[in-house]
């Protein structure tokens, strides 16, 4: 997998998605480009849950950003309801505790550290769901389908998705060393965010990967610019 995944970025002609993804990046602060890489990265898990081996190209822009906004409200419905959620609920154990006093809210109070401290598993289990709900919207073409449990479940529950969710910490890592070493040169601090942009493919190439591997009822849609598909609901 880790070999497919860091092979995929470069395959048919690689160096004009590479040169555009860069670009894309170095334009990020903008916002809008940010949607528009989100979106390509969308459009390649629909490739891999295909069964398409060559990465898609940059075309049919509105298709992009509009799978891109929508790709960053499903992992923001994972990742800020959840920590809002649980920020509230420690809060609530916190303030009980001091409201009480004594021995009794001296454990309550503790209970409440203890909570937080469990919050980086928190972290780590959104970390864990987004990417196989991302796929699960890029296959269906629906919002629904990132929150499909009986959709997700075959996948969440599969070690070949642990490990497609542990290998881009590797990647993300040899990323980062490559990152600053072009970093000491103001010549290759130019070329981060085009690595940056090869490392994000690979990625996503892993984790389409491994929920196509595990889901047994997935049936993707047609792979294109399909902007309304991209919406639908």
């Amino acid at each position: 997998m880790l070999e497919d995944g860091l092979g995929y970025p470069v395959r048919g002609d690689w160096v004009g998605r590479i040169i555009i993804g860069g670009v894309l990046g170095l334009l990020s602060v903008l916002v809008i480009p940010t949607f528009a890489v989100f979106g390509y990265l969308v459009r390649v898990l629909e490739r891999t849950v295909a069964g398409e081996e060559v990465p898609p190209e940059f075309d049919d822009w509105g298709d992009l950003l509009a799978k891109g906004v929508v790709a960053t409200l499903i992992a923001l419905a994972y990742s800020v309801i959840p920590v809002v959620a649980y920020g509230i609920f420690i809060t609530v154990v916190a303030g009980i505790g001091s409201g009480i006093g004594g021995d009794i809210g001296a454990l309550v109070g503790l209970t409440g550290a203890l909570l937080a401290l469990a919050f980086i598993p928190v972290l780590f289990l959104i970390y864990y769901a987004v990417p196989a709900a991302l796929t699960a919207y890029a296959a269906r073409g629906e919002v629904s389908a990132a929150f499909d449990v009986g959709l997700l479940k075959p996948t969440l529950f599969s070690v070949d998705y642990l490990l497609a969710v542990l290998m881009p910490i590797v990647v993300a890592i040899g990323v980062f060393v490559a990152s600053v070493v072009l970093l000491v040169t103001v010549v290759g601090a130019v070329f981060v965010p085009f690595l940056q942009f090869y490392g994000q493919v690979a990625v996503f190439r892993m984790f389409g990967t491994a929920f196509a591997d595990q889901s047994d009822r997935l049936q993707a849609k047609p792979t294109g610019g399909d902007g309304a598909a991209a919406t639908s609901i």
